[in-house]
């Protein structure tokens, strides 16, 4: 008889998990399971994304449920903990020390020889574009400068899950697409990335794959396109100008899907419960009435307008994530 064949664990697995600060929520009740690749973890300062990456690395046990690394509770496991790394958000960073000293530091504490530390530090700097500043102080750096020293610490012992929070908080344009760079090149490597935001198209630079965040709770989770499709209830707009918009509109109410339509600057804006039916509908449209079309485009189509739809909506079961798909 065939022995059962074992999945492996996935790389972060979070089961209904809560954290209390006193009488104060961090998070509640978060079931979430994240594969290789970039997630984006999304929401407003103080929806809980600093509290969940902190249970994630261990440096908070949960007050009710799991935190799990490759199916270990990372809170007790060293070994683990030593396939992590994670650049918090708020800089931990002595100004004494040189960027080559310090990433140094955070590789043997990590679990490198002391015999190699020193070489991975430096290969770590070099890769982020420290390379002219290695044996510079920190005191003298630049925020950019010092998100790169934090992120060349989390990356210094080549780690399977990497969690960095707001990475990109006070970059300048040059270390911004270094730091960008880098997760695309780690997440083509083969590893696990969670980044947490609250400026969304930071987080469409990256990946597709979000995590909502509001209030301690998960509100949605998936691909940003599918989480679209939890609000086919809520209008979608799309905005064509042309060359005759009064009777792209005319034609275009015929559409039983079409709930509204508003002038403005040549273009005519289109609501819609049904965008695809639209989608389809448009290029007929145009062609039947000889229409010269100059641009089609979508407000919605982006984070921004699913996250407000998300966190103004009333959900239909409080406290139950909405899934969009991964």
């Amino acid at each position: 008889m065939n022995a059962p064949v074992r999945m492996a664990a996935p790389p972060i697995h979070i089961e209904a998990c809560s954290k209390w600060y006193g009488q104060v929520l961090g998070i509640q009740d978060i079931t979430l399971t994240v594969k290789q690749g970039v997630v984006g973890l999304l929401g407003p300062n103080g929806a809980g994304k600093t509290t969940l990456m902190k249970l994630l690395a261990g440096l908070l046990r949960p007050s009710r449920g799991r935190a799990l690394l490759f199916g270990l509770p990372v809170i007790d496991d060293l070994q683990v903990r030593r396939r992590l790394g994670y650049a918090p958000e708020h800089e931990g960073v002595y100004d004494e020390l040189t960027a080559r000293e310090f990433v140094t530091l955070m590789a043997e504490l990590s679990g490198v020889p002391r015999a190699r530390a020193r070489d991975q530090a430096s290969a770590a700097l070099v890769d982020i574009g420290l390379e002219n500043a290695i044996d510079r102080r920190l005191h003298g750096f630049s925020k950019g400068m010092r998100q790169r020293t934090k992120l060349a610490s989390a990356l210094v012992h080549d780690p399977d899950v990497i969690l960095l929070d707001e990475p990109l908080t006070g970059c300048d344009p040059v270390a911004r697409a270094n730091i960008i760079a880098r997760i695309r090149a780690l997440a083509a490597a083969g590893k696990t990335i969670v980044i947490s935001s609250h400026v969304l198209y930071e987080v469409e630079a990256l990946t597709q794959e979000i995590v909502l965040v509001h209030r301690g709770r998960v509100l949605a989770e998936g691909n940003v396109y599918r989480i679209r499709e939890l609000i086919d209830q809520h209008p979608h707009r799309v905005r064509i100008e042309c060359d005759r918009p009064r009777e792209l509109a005319a034609r275009v109410l015929g559409e039983e899907h079409v709930v509204r339509v508003q002038f403005e600057d040549g273009a005519v804006e289109i609501e819609t419960r049904s965008p695809d039916r639209l989608y389809d509908a448009i290029p007929r449209i145009v062609l039947d009435a000889g229409l010269a079309v100059r641009s089609l485009g979508s407000p919605d189509d982006n984070m921004q307008a699913v996250f407000d739809y998300l966190t103004t909506a009333t959900p239909s079961k409080p406290g139950k994530p909405q899934k969009g798909g991964k």
